[in-house]
């Protein structure tokens, strides 16, 4: 390395290739173009002199960007001759090479690979100029005719928008594609935003966080001891713990870890919690164990659910009056006899469990069923469904996803939607996110039947109760057992575990649900069993691998080429990429569910002559893919979790049609090209994400790297997302160890203290 005195070199060119990029901390390997050739470098030699490695911490360049480089040449012990970089900017290219990468980047759209090579072939380097001062001659070139034309003008017009932005951005090392994103959302007046209060960006812009912002704010001169600094910060915290599924946090933890991660005076940090406390942002409880630091709108949500299921208890049908007011009504509680009867129509023999909670469905408020896999709930509501019509009761049914309210469809022979359709969610860039479904217009049903409420979190349960107006009755068919919501709370457990609420429990495994070894293995696992393994002719099966590597490889040769040549044949399955799903518990390592989807997608999509590509963020994606939305998207109605499937790429414009299954049948999605980081490759994802959804098969890889994550409480979720098969990959040892851990996960959540309370 030089001395200190020594000036930095400085390094012009045209970027050729990112040859590594690690997300986590901007780490980059890439290929640059010297302007001046191989003699811009010194000790050029050889085929590929042409091209300079370096090396540095960058956002996310593209290649074709135009880099003027400023660091040190090094010598690596393995990998030679390479350029340390220091700092960095992008500058326009004025190479015909530069232009037509820059402009194939996809920053423009309407102009991709095959559109820039035509530009740059008719009009050479003057084709920047064209396009700013001349735009009507892009119908000199093949292939532009009138509305590409017009779509690329008033894109490149946007660009210059955009260009004090970037320039104002790049000093601090934001990206472009970034830099397109904050003027999309601010528009002219976005460096005005950004002077004023930088950290803004994390609240308002989707894809930057706090730490990004803060990166921009420090750039631009912002004093670390800054107030805003420290609100934003301590906002930022509580919201990874939200993340994490607690609803509040412990004060002192949260000022201290607040502290240490801005390298703050803790006393500046105690400062803004009361600050941001006075202006109703956040706030403060007295507990016995010290104050507890709510985000304002966790804090009423919370009060609020435990108030209103009190109010709805004891205000249900059995309890209501009829329109005259008399409080006479025109039907009766059913008995159980009318009960039996029911059943014995429907063909259906029930448990006194099961009978139990069908008398008491109508005569409370409130009532939560819960059971594992084969316990018979979706009976439940069918013969609910059934005593209801006999009384010509109004119902509602509905799912907290898409997928699930598709299976409550299908086993009801009745409409489902999702819980946001049911409350007829708006989504506007000015309002923001409205329940048009409240207080104010409550649902009109007379009973209200949620499934799946375990993945139901804190401000979900807020809004569908706001919504539930007495008499009405509200049934909340869950299994307390799998994993709880991803959001914040642990509605369900806390619900129970309240002892205020009337709940029935349902435990008794059905003759034809016993024929089936994912339940009988998933009662097993929930009990701390072993599950049965490998039973010939049945539906659970369990292959021995040791090494991680082993693993991966049996796993995708499972999922492309031996399971769907075994069971095509009995139909079990037709489609690899709908019908079966690997589910692992981790995100990272080798068998980790961002390495299964790249190894995957290379078994299930290869790259294929006229099958379209476009870059997103981390993957490349192909038509055909199988990707998931990864955010809630209120404008396309699309949300976190929901897996689709790529039905067209237009690598031109930058779009990407995506086919997501509705309630009543796929519909098409479509995303332009700064929305490609809401959806990631979906051919693996993680027991969380698979909450809610179904699986003719599921393959999981079950292995000791995965040490933290072997949990009862995953395996059993990840095993009864199944029904038709389950194999599980690894090791006996691992798979003992999980069924052993039966630690629960504990959040921070007041909700059932606060039921017992009122």
């Amino acid at each position: 390395m030089p001395s200190a005195s020594t000036p930095p070199a400085t390094l012009e060119g045209t970027l050729d290739r990112i040859t590594f990029y690690n997300e986590e901390n901007g780490y980059t390997v890439g290929r640059l173009r010297p302007t001046g050739g191989p003699a811009g470098h010194p000790g050029a030699s050889g085929p590929d002199s042409a091209l300079v490695t370096f090396v540095g911490h960058f956002p996310a360049l593209r290649p074709g960007e135009n880099l003027l480089l400023e660091g040190a040449w090094v010598d690596h012990p393995d990998y030679g001759r390479q350029f340390k970089v220091l700092s960095h900017r992008v500058v326009l290219p004025h190479t015909a090479a530069g232009i037509e990468k820059y402009l194939a980047s996809g920053l423009i759209r309407g102009i991709g690979p095959v559109t820039a090579r035509r530009l740059v072939k008719h009009f050479g380097v003057d084709v920047l100029r064209i396009l700013e001062d001349e735009p009507g001659r892009l119908l000199e070139v093949d292939g532009i005719g009138a509305h590409r034309a017009q779509t690329i003008t008033a894109a490149f017009a946007g660009q210059k928008g955009v260009k004090d932005v970037m320039l104002f951005l790049q000093s601090v090392g934001i990206s472009p594609s970034l830099a397109v994103r904050i003027h999309r959302h601010y528009g002219d007046g976005a460096v005005a935003a950004l002077r004023e209060n930088p950290y803004r960006l994390a609240d308002e812009v989707f894809g930057i966080g706090f730490k990004t912002a803060d990166r921009i704010a420090l750039g631009m001169g912002v004093p670390p001891t800054s107030p805003d600094r420290v609100r934003a910060g301590l906002r930022y915290f509580l919201g990874q713990i939200t993340q994490d599924g607690h609803v509040f946090g412990p004060r002192d933890h949260v000022e201290r870890k607040v502290a240490d991660g801005l390298d703050v005076d803790p006393d500046l940090v105690s400062a803004e919690t009361e600050n941001l406390r006075r202006e109703g942002v956040l706030h403060l409880e007295n507990l016995d164990e010290g104050q507890a630091v709510y985000l304002a709108p966790l804090y009423h949500a919370e009060r609020s659910v435990a108030a209103r299921l009190r109010e709805l208890i004891g205000h249900g049908l059995g309890a209501g009056k009829d329109e005259t007011g008399t409080g006479a009504r025109p039907w009766s509680l059913p008995d159980r006899g009318e009960v039996t009867a029911v059943a014995t129509e429907a063909g259906i023999e029930l448990s006194p469990e099961q009978s139990t909670a069908l008398l008491e469905a109508l005569r409370h408020g409130v009532l939560v069923i819960t059971g594992g896999p084969g316990t018979g709930k979706t009976t439940i509501i069918n013969c609910l469904l059934r005593l209801c019509r006999a009384r010509r009761l109004k119902w509602v049914l509905a799912a907290p996803t898409g997928r699930a309210a598709k299976r409550m469809s299908e086993a009801t022979g009745y409409e489902a939607r999702t819980i946001h359709r049911t409350l007829e969610v708006v989504w506007s860039p000015v309002g923001g996110l409205e329940f048009q479904r409240n207080e104010d217009n409550p649902l009109e049903a007379d009973i209200v039947i949620i499934d799946e409420v375990s993945m139901v979190d804190l401000l979900l349960m807020h809004h569908l109760l706001k919504a539930v107006e007495p008499p009405s009755c509200l049934v909340l068919v869950g299994d307390v057992d799998q994993l709880p919501a991803v959001g914040p709370g642990s509605v369900l457990r806390d619900l129970i575990a309240s002892g205020v609420l009337p709940v029935v429990r349902l435990t008794r495994i059905f003759r034809q649900a016993t024929e089936s070894l994912i339940v009988v293995n998933a009662h097993r696992i929930n009990q701390g069993q072993m599950p049965l393994l490998n039973e010939r002719e049945r539906d659970f099966f369990f292959i021995e691998e040791t090494e991680p590597e082993s693993i991966l490889k049996t796993v995708v040769s499972l999922v492309s080429r031996r399971l769907p040549e075994h069971l095509s044949s009995t139909a079990q399955v037709t489609d690899p990429l709908s019908d079966i799903q690997v589910i692992t518990p981790m995100r990272r390592t080798i068998i980790g569910v961002e390495h299964f989807n790249s190894e995957l997608q290379k078994a299930l999509n290869p790259p294929a002559w006229g099958k379209a590509e476009i870059g997103g963020r981390a993957h490349v994606f192909r038509t055909g893919d199988k990707i998931m939305q990864i955010r809630n998207n209120y404008g396309k109605e699309v949300f976190n979790g929901d897996i689709g499937v790529i039905r067209g790429i237009e690598p031109e414009d930058g779009q990407v049609v995506v086919s997501f299954p509705g309630e009543t049948g796929p519909r098409l999605v479509t995303y332009e090209r700064d929305e490609l980081d809401e959806l990631v490759l979906a051919y693996a994802t993680t027991v969380h994400k698979s909450q809610g959804s179904e699986y003719p098969v599921v393959v999981m890889p079950v292995s000791t790297q995965h040490y933290l994550m072997l949990q009862r409480h995953l395996l059993y979720t990840a095993v009864t997302r199944a029904k038709r098969l389950v194999v599980l990959v690894g090791t006996k040892k691992a798979l003992a160890i999980a069924v052993r851990n039966n630690k629960l996960e504990e959040r921070f959540s007041r909700l059932a203290d606060r039921l017992r309370a009122l």
